[in-house]
This record gives structure tokens, sequence and C-alpha cells, in this order.
């Protein structure tokens, strides 16, 4: 029988509190983030469709439903998913930390430690001999800005942990698990293949491949469950094992043809309607014009260019959509942001001209709203607004 578990954690609460408090510039970073809502509760949303209509799958419906904290610690997020020390994720170019041991969430693999702890759920495991759960929710990952990315977006994990005598998992189980959730989504006919990959958690991992209008495209990754990671939960590797799988909402933009991720987060009716099911397709409503906006400007070649990119999320407002009710025109502020994309154009060194360690960066900032005609007026001060801030936080001659 499926459980509704909802975790909380007071550790939580207190550091929301202590974040309210802060004024500089990466507490308001976080603070807007958590500002937006987790779509996968949201009705009408093309991720809460997708993800329901995995949750509904018939292999699923044993499972536990799983929600758990947005702020986690680097243990839950990193350590005790078997995450190396250097490994990339755990940046602070890469993840949004609140301090040295508090972040926000950046996979939903991180509900893994409260599963595991949760004493219910290691009583069943106990009694059962098996556990199985998913997790859907929001992440939040620091990323270039184009029509794919998003510092916020969404993911499902799933995780089933058996004791062996019950049943010894195989790849071939995760192959079964892999297919089964393909079909799912895309229909019963479907060419796949699959290609080995690596996670820091799971063993004999695969990525899921099918083939779709014409292109490969990843469906899914799997794996075993590393050994290391029972271990960290309490668990013999000897007595237990099992396999665990995750996605993103990448696959309900591709699904529903969606052509830019900030249409997942739009509340124009003109959008929303248009999603009712699995097998709903986007319509453009209508095309509105780009306009660019080219910077260059010189800074220290070990910058990460993630910096960059948070500083232009600082300044690009969330679009103001204009549509008319009951004969007015209502203004409703939405979490669509005004920037489509950020090209790197050109980028070299020149020592005797720039200095050394110093590196030149040419960058085409693309406004365009898919919901209304921007201004020269506010695009200007936008941009302006950002060559400040470029100046000013990363020590750069503008060019």
């Amino acid at each position: 029988m499926r459980r509704n578990i909802i975790i909380n954690d007071p550790k939580e609460s207190v550091s929301i509190k202590e974040l309210e408090k802060r004024t500089d510039i990466k507490a308001e970073r976080i603070k807007r983030l958590l500002t937006l809502p987790d779509l996968t509760k949201k009705e009408n949303s093309p991720v809460k469709i997708l993800f329901d209509q995995i949750i509904n799958l018939p292999m699923f419906k044993d499972f536990d439903l799983v929600d758990f904290p947005r702020i986690v610690t680097v243990e839950q997020c990193f350590d005790l998913l078997n995450m190396p020390k250097d490994h990339p994720a755990r940046k602070e170019t890469d993840t949004y930390y609140l301090d040295a041991t508090n972040i926000l969430r950046t996979h939903t693999t991180a509900f893994w430690p409260f599963y595991l702890k949760d004493p219910e759920v290691l009583a069943r495991l106990e009694k059962d001999g098996e556990i199985k759960a998913l997790a859907p929710g929001i992440v939040y990952r620091k990323d270039e800005i184009d029509r794919s990315h998003y510092p916020a977006f969404h993911q499902i994990d799933g995780l089933l942990i058996c004791k062996k005598d019950k049943k010894i998992i195989t790849q071939e189980d995760l192959k079964d698990v892999q297919m089964d959730l393909a079909k799912g989504i895309f229909g019963q006919n479907i060419e796949s293949k699959f290609i080995p990959d690596e996670f820091p958690y799971t063993l004999e991992s695969l990525e899921m491949d099918i083939m779709f209008n014409g292109d490969w495209m990843e469906v899914n990754g799997a794996g075993l469950v590393h050994p290391q990671c029972l271990k960290n939960f309490g668990l013999d590797p000897e007595i237990y094992n099992g396999w665990a799988f995750g996605f993103g909402d990448r696959l309900a933009m591709i699904k529903m043809e969606i052509p830019d991720i900030r249409i997942l987060w739009s509340d124009d009716p003109r959008i929303t309607n248009q999603f009712k099911d699995i097998n709903s397709k986007y319509k453009e409503v209508s095309k509105y014009p780009e306009t660019s906006r080219d910077i260059s400007f010189i800074i220290d070649k070990n910058i990460n260019l993630n910096n960059y990119y948070e500083i232009v999320r600082d300044f690009v407002p969330m679009t103001k959509s204009s549509r008319i009710l009951d004969g007015k025109a209502v203004g409703t502020e939405n979490f669509v942001p005004m920037i489509e994309e950020v090209k790197l154009l050109d980028e070299y060194e020149d020592e005797e001209k720039f200095g050394k360690d110093k590196k030149s960066y040419t960058f085409r900032i693309v406004y365009r709203s898919p919901e209304r005609t921007l201004t020269n007026e506010e695009i200007n001060k936008i941009q302006e607004k950002i060559r400040d801030k470029t100046k000013e936080d990363l020590k750069a001659v503008l060019r």
C-alpha cells in the first residue's frame, strides 16, 4: 500500500529564519529561488502531468511518495551518497550554499538519507524485507542561461531496497524498470538502447536512450545501489541490495514539444490551458521579437563563468504578463525571466594586451519573453545594471 511520507526537518525552518535576516547578494539569490513553486505539485503544469504519469504506472502503485526538505546538509546531499570530495557538484560555482553546512538540494537522490533513516521505513524493511519509494520535487543548481537551463528545475527519483534472500537484483532488473518508464511516457512501440554510465551512488549503471522524432534521446539513468551507500545508512550489503533511477523535467519538454524551459514556469492561461494530459503538445502563443545586446569584458581567467550568469540573473525581473479579463487588461507577476539566452561569442587571452592571467570574453544577451513584447527602454536599463555589476563584482574591465 502506498504511503505519502512528508519529512519535515526543524533545521530547515531555522536556516530559513537565519536567511531572512541576511541582505547579502548570495542570500538574496537563495531567497528568490525559494519563492519559486514546486511544479510537481502545480495543476496543469507539464511537469506534474509527466511525473503523475510515472507515479500512476502499475509497477509503482505500492511505492511510497516522499516529500523532503529543500534545504539539506552537505552530508545528506553529497557525503552519504558517496560523492567524492573533489566532485564538481560540491563547488560553490555549481551549488547554492547557505553556509558551510547547508545547501539547496541539487538532486532528488538526496531523499535517501531522510527515507532510509526513518524508523517506520526501517521497521517495514525488517518486517517485509523490502521498501520502495518515489521522490519528485524541485532542485537547484547554478548553470548557464539558455532555453534548456534554469537554476531551479525538477527531478523524480525512484528507489527499491530489499533483502537478498527475497531477490538478488541484477542489471536486467534495471533494464526492465527503465523500459517500463520509457513506455509509460512514450508508448509501447519504442526503439531503445542502453549505454554504460557512472554515478557515485550506484554500480552497473545504465543510461537508457530511445529513438524519438528521428534522434536518439536520453530518457533516464539507473543503477544498482552502491554497497558503500548501504553501509552509510546502516544496511549490510551482504544482506541488502537495491536499484535506483532518476530523470528530470526535460522529458516533459521533449514529450510535449516545449522549446523553452521558461514556458514551464508560465502562468499565462494561453499557455497553461494547453496542457491537459501526457499527449498534449505545445503550440506557440505568438512569436515575440528578440532583442540582443553584446557585452565584452576582461577578467581573471580563473573566474568560473557561472559567476557571471548569476549576475545576469540578479537583474532580470520576471516578466509581467498582460491579459484581458472581464474586458480589462490585467497584469500578473509570474516566474518567466526576460532573458532567453546568454551566448558566449568569443574568448581569448593576450598577455601583452590584457596582462597575466587575464582573459577577454564577449557575450550576447538575448532578451525575449514568450508572453509579450519587451521594450527597448526596459532592456537598456537592465543591460546597464548588468554592465555595472559585472565591473563591480568580477573586477572586470569593460570593453
